[in-house]
């Protein structure tokens, strides 16, 4: 917890300094007030007393319960400042850690896991902030300064006191050994329960499609169950310290009374008075003790939830980042180039090598394709250009520079990546379209239009109502697979780069816009180099390269004319789509 609280501004430290001297000034005030209590109980007792000083004494009193409430105002509105500063400060680091991980290190928290830890969890450590800090302050000071005012009083009168503080620790102490291992499980349960409703609402589609509705309720109402059991189960232990709370407030009232009045009886006519005034004094201290350790009951409540809450957090922040940046950016002498030089790849929890001794060199202008089975490996060969990952052998050189050298902003600059699954973002097609940092001046209007007519999304997007202006739902939920795709595509060539990385980008496309669009790409992308991975052999067979991948090896390298005379996988897969007329063979 405290290691999250390091980050935090440097006004806020002043804030805590303030907001603990104003809590200081209300504790003072509040103890001060049975004082002048004790002094009108004297007053109003003796005879000949003048109104003037019981009235003053009651202004007094008065005057201290006011600005006892001004310090709790002042005092909460510090601390308020300072828990959303930790949460703004908190929620930001976590979004940038997130942003700087790899996809295999992204891929160790689920999306819901996220989602929680950057929401509920840094809600729960707040709240500690705001709500604990006050009575991690408050509690010890009025324990300590009411104690030192009773000490001497009565030793029956402390001795109350202390029973009933014994009895109410026993009472936490219980009460956290049941409830503090629960805490974590219910962080679980809800990562689990926000997991099931965005795959609901993600999968909306087909759950209804499908007639699944009764399916999903069943899914979540088990999750929610869950939930909810244990939540209730926590509560209803937690709510045994409310009544105790008053039941032990109300007995030592009732007791102190008791043993006063027992005290009275068996003291001088001369001392009554003062035994008198002493337990109405010793009373309303003893419910100061009495209330501080509540507080601190109630902070032990809080700070293993918190802790939990923290811990996460932290394990998100304190994930090692493998893919780290070079220190390169300069301009490099080649342009356009991408070489493999033996590259092999697994995963980091893998036993087997996914891509074996992987060879081959991209000169600028070219176009290389990759073609295989299911699995063979081919997306995840192409990541290893913008580093999504690193290659786990060999090396990945581009424009002669090895990628690991590069700062990673100065190497995706150079590139424009379509991915196999289209992302849209929420906002315009304009937006879309002039997504992200080419480290070069925004896109024009003329220059957006001319990446959306390469693309061959012009036609549909000028029919839109707003034209490039028009409303785009997150995902492109209001948009079809081919227009997501076709929008994609815009996104890279409007960015201009040197090379392009088109993960079985087509895919969503019919024969006739994907030769267009692949003839349009030909003319506008001539001077750049394109790497595509494709399933259908009628995008790919006018590449410069084609390699084909089966097991994640190199077993074809060459055109298309050598591969249909040399390669039995090549020639397998091309037959299966079409005819040797087709296939110029």
């Amino acid at each position: 917890m405290f290691k999250l609280l390091r980050h935090l501004y440097k006004k806020d430290y002043l804030y805590i300094l303030l907001a603990v001297m104003f809590i200081a000034g209300q504790v003072w005030l509040e103890l001060k007030m049975p004082e002048y209590m004790s002094a009108i109980t004297k007053l109003v007792q003796t005879e000949g007393s003048a109104m003037g000083d019981i009235l003053q004494n009651g202004g007094m009193m008065l005057l201290c319960a006011f600005g006892s409430l001004i310090s709790t105002i002042i005092a909460g509105y510090f601390v308020s400042c300072v828990g959303a500063d930790f949460s703004y400060i908190t929620r930001k680091r976590i979004f940038d850690k997130v942003e700087s991980l790899s996809l295999n290190e992204v891929k160790k928290f689920s999306t819901s896991s996220l989602i929680t830890r950057t929401t509920n969890d840094i809600t729960q450590t707040r709240m500690l902030i705001t709500m604990g800090a006050n009575m991690l302050v408050r509690a010890p000071m009025s324990a300590i300064w009411a104690i030192v005012k009773i000490h001497g009083k009565s030793w029956e009168w402390s001795t109350a006191t202390g029973i009933a503080v014994v009895i109410l620790l026993a009472t936490l102490i219980t009460t956290m050994m049941i409830v503090i291992p629960r805490f974590k499980i219910i962080q679980k349960l809800t990562d689990r329960l926000n997991g099931v409703t965005r795959e609901n609402l993600t999968g909306i589609r087909v759950v209804r499609a499908f007639n699944a509705e009764k399916y999903q309720e069943h899914k979540f109402d088990k999750s929610n169950t869950e939930l909810a059991d244990i939540n209730r189960f926590v509560d209803r232990v937690m709510s045994v310290m409310s009544p105790v709370m008053y039941l032990i407030m109300n007995g030592i009232t009732l007791v102190i009374y008791f043993l006063g009045a027992y005290l009275i009886g068996n003291s001088m006519m001369a001392d009554k008075l003062t035994v008198f005034s002493d337990m109405v004094v010793f009373s309303s201290y003893a419910i100061h003790v009495i209330m501080s350790f509540l507080m601190v009951a109630m902070i032990f409540m809080m700070i293993p939830r918190a802790q939990v809450s923290a811990d996460r957090i932290n394990e998100v922040l304190d994930q090692e980042i493998t893919i780290k940046d070079g220190s390169f950016d300069d301009d490099t002498a080649e342009k356009g180039t991408v070489e493999f030089r033996n590259v092999s790849f697994k995963y980091p929890d893998a036993e087997e090598y996914l891509l074996r001794n992987i060879s081959f060199k991209a000169e600028k202008g070219q176009t290389v394709a990759f073609i295989g089975s299911t699995g063979s490996g081919k997306s995840t060969l192409i990541n290893l250009v913008p580093r999504f990952y690193d290659a786990t052998d060999g090396e990945v050189f581009v424009d002669g520079v090895n990628v690991k050298d590069y700062k990673q902003k100065a190497l995706r600059r150079k590139l424009g990546y379509i991915p196999q699954k289209a992302v849209i973002f929420s906002g315009t097609v304009a937006s879309n379209i002039t997504y992200g940092d080419n480290g070069k001046n925004k896109p024009s209007e003329r220059q957006i239009q001319t990446a959306a007519k390469v693309a061959q999304a012009k036609n549909f997007v000028e029919k839109l109502d707003k034209q490039y202006n028009s409303h785009v739902a997150q995902s492109g939920t209001n948009l079809s697979g081919g227009q997501k795709q076709r929008l994609a595509i815009a996104r890279a060539v409007a960015r201009d780069p040197e090379i392009y990385i088109f993960d079985d980008s087509f895919s969503a496309l019919d024969y006739k816009t994907d030769a267009a669009l692949r003839q349009a790409l030909k003319e506008h992308t001539k001077d750049a180099t394109s790497l595509i991975v494709a399933q259908r052999i009628g995008t790919i067979m006018h590449a410069d390269q084609i390699i084909v991948l089966d097991k994640g090896e190199c077993v074809g390298h060459g055109t298309h004319r050598e591969l249909m005379k040399h390669c039995e996988i090549y020639r397998e897969i091309a037959l299966s789509q079409l005819t040797k007329e087709e296939l110029n063979v």
